[in-house]
């Protein structure tokens, strides 16, 4: 039985490589993006009637902040100059990263309320080798949420 595209779209998986990412409102491009997690903490506890209704876990969530890894080609440009400014900068900055269908349409957003870069990592310079330069980002971030566009 033939499907549509539309029907195939629905069903598979979106592509990992088509996504986009804004800092503070500015989009900025990242060839890596690491460590977009949302988490939940659990508490178990045992009552008095526990040996025999079994113990109670509790789900809760706790905003701590969690490790968040960028990394980014480097150019010669004023992206490159608001990065360094960032580093610089003591307070948290607001993110999104959108995860995005074959048409550039934005289907799973990853919010980032607080995001804090703490260092910048430089590429390894080797002139016997062809590789990009890639600087390597990396940011304490909190206030996660996922949203289905």
């Amino acid at each position: 039985m033939a499907t549509t595209i539309a029907e195939q779209s629905a069903r598979y998986p979106l592509t990992a490589y088509h996504f986009r990412v804004s800092v503070a409102g500015v989009a900025m491009g990242f060839a890596e993006v690491s460590g977009l997690a949302r988490e939940y903490q659990t508490l178990t506890y045992r009552h008095g009637l526990s040996a025999f209704e079994g113990e109670a876990i509790a789900k809760f969530r706790v905003d701590k902040f969690a490790p968040l890894t960028l990394k980014k080609g480097v150019v010669a440009s004023a992206d490159h100059q608001a990065l360094l400014a960032w580093l610089e900068e003591t307070t948290p900055r607001t993110m999104v990263v959108s995860l995005c269908d074959e048409h550039g349409v934005p289907v799973v957003n990853w919010k980032i309320g607080r995001a804090l870069l703490v260092k910048i990592e430089a590429p390894t310079l080797n002139a016997a080798g062809n590789e990009a330069a890639i600087d390597t980002l990396h940011l304490t971030a909190a206030g996660i949420t996922v949203e289905q566009v």
